[in-house]
């Protein structure tokens, strides 16, 4: 499997700017530089992986790294004052992954408005005209490939009927709503025989993702597949039918590569995961803004899709290990 994300362009035009290493901060002031970081369920291991990355790259930069999030819960009401702390803490830089596009939108403006310089990471808000960057998943060709493993599975044919359900952390966070776009053009361009019975929402709670899957199996007891949209969707699922035995019977589609749900591959309790790379997200993103705030000079390609990989039981032992999350 060839590993093809699509950074390396953006990093040439962050090395680019010409910046040296022992550069200083504010055009010249010996000022250290100070980046928050902000996500959105800090527990979530997409997230721990998250902090790898930022860590890693906040070392090589010789920056000091806020990192910061609510520890368990993903939603707007938590995340907005966590961002207002951050920005009393003064920071040269704010990675942000919004949990809602308008309902950060405001803190987003807050931070630009103090002067901080803003990445959105992820996910992102609604209005990016004043973000630094944008760095973010291919979340509709994820939501495209889930819908072909679910096809496949199933073994999809022309003319017959299926039933799949869609599990989500938030109806508004911009990841999730790309990749449910994606699973519905794919099903309604290649699979008009498969029919989105419901979609349901967990917080970022495997429990409550959990709950969701065990409704669906009682109200539809014809259930073909579930696209779990996300890492804690994934867990939750994966708990709910193997509690009732029905491992292999219906095909499970996750996205994220826990180390947990990577090794429920294998066994066939999923069918496949969507893996993305948050180190690299991370990396790049604290680059950036780095190189953006001792040049004051805007990258020449702002935004930046990292491609996805699919892992499933033909994955080799090599690749399933080298996508799997890591956390500290």
């Amino acid at each position: 499997m060839k590993r093809s994300f699509k950074i390396a362009a953006a990093i040439g035009v962050v090395a680019a700017l010409g910046l040296g290493a022992t550069a200083c901060s504010g055009g010249g002031s010996d000022k250290p530089i100070k980046i928050a970081f902000v996500m959105g369920a800090e527990s979530d291991p997409f997230f721990q992986a998250m902090k790898v990355g930022a860590e890693e790259e906040a070392k090589a930069e010789g920056v000091t790294l806020i990192w910061q999030g609510d520890p368990s819960h993903y939603d707007v009401a938590t995340q907005v004052p966590i961002v207002d702390n951050v920005i009393a803490q003064k920071p040269d830089g704010l990675v942000l992954i919004p949990t809602d596009p308008n309902g950060l939108q405001a803190s987003n403006d807050k931070a630009i408005a103090a002067g901080i310089a803003v990445a959105n990471v992820d996910t992102h808000v609604a209005d990016l005209s004043k973000v630094v960057t944008f760095i973010t998943g291919d979340n509709g060709d994820g939501g495209a490939k889930a819908a072909d493993a679910i096809a496949t599975k199933i073994g999809y044919a022309a003319g017959n009927k299926y039933e799949v359900v869609v599990g989500l952390t938030s109806a508004t966070a911009t990841t999730n709503v790309a990749r449910l776009e994606g699973f519905k053009k794919a099903i309604a361009d290649k699979y008009p025989g498969i029919e989105i019975k419901d979609v349901a929402y967990s917080a970022s709670n495997p429990q409550t993702a959990a709950s969701n899957v065990q409704n669906w199996l009682t109200k539809f007891p014809k259930l073909s597949g579930i696209f779990a949209i996300d890492g804690t969707n994934a867990s939750g699922a994966a708990a709910a039918l193997q509690a009732k035995n029905l491992t292999g019977k219906i095909a499970l589609v996750g996205y994220d590569a826990y180390p947990a749900n990577v090794a429920l591959i294998k066994s066939g309790v999923f069918t496949a995961l969507i893996a993305q790379d948050p180190a690299a997200e991370a990396r790049l993103a604290i680059k950036t803004l780095v190189a953006y705030i001792k040049s004051k000079k805007s990258p020449a390609q702002r935004d930046v899709v990292i491609a996805n990989v699919t892992l499933d039981a033909k994955t080799s032992e090599a690749d399933l290990k080298k996508y799997t999350y890591v956390a500290n």
